[in-house]
């Protein structure tokens, strides 16, 4: 009987359908492309970006600190780390769907009362017993293969978390370094002005001792060194903290903070990507790790509610043990001391005031926020493509203008300086001209690094680049495109 029994089970076990909903990749109203206000109709979109879009800044500085911060960064050893443990989780759900198989071994040792034994019969015995014991839960109703389903996809979703971070700490070094750069370059036209205002400070306590100018002309030309002078320290504490935060970034030890941050090129010399192409498709966005990982939760999500109603439906589990039992060590492996036995269990749920009902409606609610999340996260994506292209425009236009006005500027600063030494107008009029030219530095320098940050701000909103044929490339329904990134090298202490 049982030999006819268990094959049968194994086939009912085998084709048992899995309850629950199968999932399915929720539809999106999204457009079939960008149209992106001067762009390039082609060109940029037929070659593809590699993962490793700061390469393109042209800095080897640069990249030496991404790489850096990619292998020694904390958090994403943490990252790494939550995936090696939904990687074993996964395992866990894996190997619950097949049979397992333990053994045990004892020896016992005990007396009987000499009131209750026969005359003749040992008071003391000695039982030696050695069982292997395989067991297995038939998965008729697919709880397990649901379970392993939701596990798959946890770790999934924790690769691409991990992708995500290392997406993001990537354009935070990136931005961080153009942030220092800019502050250097800034710190550079101060002290530069400074040094200026100090020669111009000198020259007018000369002419006020010679009685050529007033004051008044004397004071504000002490202000204007003052104010210079107190900008320089202010500027050297924002280079100091930013190459702090820099130094965490990558991941440098307590004692590498007090060593100073390498720097690449200037600021004005940075290579500026190529301009992005006329027309996007809107697959590209499904390479971002943000949305693959949200997809992956959802996948996990639907899968529990599988789970959860397969609770409504009986457990059967086998359990077959064969092993061998003897007083004595000698005859304990032979024929006569064999023992076996075969349990069939059959448990299921009769009343428990609703409690299974409960299960099903609350993986249910965390589906549909699983849902919410990944909708969330495409939105998100198509707000974070639009914002940077829109910059990508905007900030090359606003580098032009700036750039324009510091020459008008200059030359204005010229011939204000050479109507004021042949006497048409006051020390006020090269003051003004002055600090104008000045801030009109700064302004440059700062619309040069908003660029530099909406490049990377694309970059990132792309999920590190635009490939043409990474973009025609639909991945398999349930499943997330590879990762854009390189695995992160294990952190080192």
């Amino acid at each position: 009987m049982t030999k006819r029994l268990l094959p049968a089970l194994v086939a009912l076990a085998l084709a048992g359908c899995a309850v629950g909903p199968d999932y399915s990749r929720p539809k999106l109203d999204m457009p079939d492309n960008w149209a992106v206000q001067n762009g390039q109709p082609g060109g940029a979109a037929d070659q593809a970006v590699e993962a490793g879009w700061w390469k393109r800044f042209n800095d080897p500085v640069l990249e030496q600190l991404v790489d850096a911060s990619l292998s020694y960064n904390q958090d994403l050893a943490a990252a790494a780390a939550r995936v090696d443990q939904a990687a074993a989780q996964a395992g866990i759900a894996r190997a619950a769907l097949l049979p397992s198989l333990s053994g045990d071994a004892n020896f016992t040792r005990r007396r009987t009362s000499a009131e209750i034994t026969a005359p003749g019969t040992p008071l003391v015995t000695d039982v030696r017993t050695v069982n292997g014991i395989l067991s297995w839960e038939l998965d008729l109703w697919g709880k397990l293969r649901r379970s392993n389903e939701a596990a798959r996809a946890n770790f999934l979703a924790s690769r691409y978390n991990r992708d995500a971070l290392e997406l993001s700490l990537a354009s935070q070094v990136a931005s961080t370094y153009f942030q220092l750069r800019a502050l250097d370059a800034q710190l550079e036209v101060t002290e530069r002005t400074l040094s200026s205002r100090q020669e111009s400070l000198r020259l007018q306590q000369k002419r006020f001792q010679g009685g050529l100018i007033s004051a008044l002309d004397l004071h504000q030309a002490e202000s204007e060194e003052a104010s210079a002078r107190a900008a320089v320290p202010q500027i050297r504490q924002s280079v100091e903290q930013t190459e702090h935060a820099l130094s965490v970034l990558t991941g440098r030890s307590p004692r590498d903070l007090l060593s100073p941050t390498p720097r690449g090129k200037e600021l004005a010399v940075l290579a500026i990507p190529p301009v992005v192409p006329g027309g996007l498709p809107s697959t590209l966005l499904t390479r971002r790790p943000d949305v693959a990982a949200a997809e992956q939760q959802l996948v996990a999500a639907n899968a529990q509610i599988g789970v959860a109603r397969a609770a409504y439906f009986p457990t059967i589990s086998l359990t077959g043990a064969i092993g061998s039992q003897s007083l004595s060590l000698s005859g304990l492996f032979t024929g006569p001391a064999r023992t076996w036995s075969f349990v069939g269990d059959l448990a299921g749920p009769i009343f428990n005031f609703g409690a299974t009902g409960y299960g099903v409606d609350a993986a249910t609610a965390g589906q549909k926020q699983a849902l919410a999340s990944y909708q969330s996260a495409v939105q998100n994506a198509f707000r974070d493509t639009l914002d940077a292209l829109s910059a990508i425009d905007g900030s090359g236009k606003s580098e032009v203008g700036q750039a324009d006005q510091l020459r008008a500027l200059r030359e204005t600063q010229r011939l204000a300086q050479l109507r004021y030494d042949n006497g048409y107008s006051s020390y006020l009029e090269v003051l003004d001209a002055e600090r104008n030219t000045y801030s009109s530095e700064l302004s440059v320098i700062n619309a040069r690094l908003a660029r530099l940050n909406a490049a990377v701000s694309l970059y990132k909103a792309l999920g590190g680049g635009w490939s043409q044929a990474d973009a025609d490339a639909q991945p398999d329904r349930g499943t997330s495109p590879t990762p854009t990134l390189a695995p992160v090298a294990k952190a080192q202490g």
